[in-house]
């Protein structure tokens, strides 16, 4: 599945959301100074499963040096066109060549990352003071969009090891598994304490902005088109029946930490 999301690679850049800027801010305050190498533009940034590009130019856009890693050539070949160097592997596999970052981050990807050795091979190429952040969204659309959208799936795949979930699930669910992977980062030694931290919106979509969004999220995007046509219709009637459009809250987490050993001058936090 990790490698699915490259199917549609324009819908994903398009229909995607961004990252809170607050967030994007926060980590780049962070880590602005560590290197001391004059000639750079910013800070250089790791960015984990890079996708399209969509945090990437977020980065770009604030004066940071981005490298994307992706395992999906496609997704890689879009980023590329939009002006991101990617090189095309998993983390696990990735060659660093003696590079090191200011930050290493990882935009709604790292559970596709072992979580283990992910946090060894950051803590590889991290400057001390540098700073690991995984981030990503939880949207949970409201219940009468959820639950036909839920039932659908299930009668259109049942054999998919996603079609037993919930139609929702609350938002301490997601805090759980951000809490597992600080605990790992925590486990490795080479990073000080890690911290959660949130940022909360709300988003209004239309039907098509949300049956446009569908088609890129795990689970659907590797459904037959009829299996495909069966859910999008289903969630389209749903938010017929609601006006054409939903207001829904809108969260990311995050679980950030410093490389461990920056010295008296380095950068802290912001």
């Amino acid at each position: 599945m990790a490698e699915s999301f490259g199917a549609d690679a324009r819908r994903y850049d398009r229909a995607r959301p961004g990252y809170p800027d607050a967030l994007v801010a926060r980590i780049v305050s962070g880590i602005s100074g560590i290197s001391g190498i004059s000639g750079i533009p910013g800070p250089d940034v790791l960015d984990v499963g890079c996708g399209t590009g969509i945090a990437a130019r977020q980065f770009q856009a604030v004066g940071c040096a981005v490298l994307g890693v992706e395992p999906d050539a496609r997704m890689a070949d879009f980023a590329r066109a939009r002006g991101l160097p990617v090189e095309v592997a998993t983390l696990e596999a990735w060659q660093p060549a003696g590079r090191t970052f200011d930050a290493v981050v990882a935009a709604q990807s790292w559970h596709w990352v072992d979580p283990v050795g992910g946090a060894a091979k950051a803590a590889d190429v991290l400057r001390p003071g540098g700073r690991l952040a995984i981030f990503g969204h939880v949207y949970e659309p409201p219940v009468e969009v959820a639950e036909p959208f839920a039932a659908a799936f299930r009668r259109a795949a049942p054999d998919s090891p996603l079609s037993g979930q919930p139609a929702r699930r609350p938002l301490d669910f997601y805090q759980a598994a951000y809490a597992k992977v600080a605990d790992r980062i925590r486990e490795s030694g080479q990073f000080e304490d890690p911290e959660l931290w949130r940022f909360d919106r709300e988003q209004s979509y239309t039907r098509d902005q949300w049956l446009d969004l569908l088609p890129t999220t795990g689970g659907l995007t590797r459904l037959r088109p009829d299996q495909l046509a069966e859910v999008l219709d289903a969630a389209g009637r749903a938010i017929d029946s609601l006006g054409g459009r939903f207001t829904m809250n809108w969260t990311t987490l995050a679980v950030t930490a410093v490389r461990a050993g920056r010295g008296a001058g380095a950068a802290l936090e912001g």
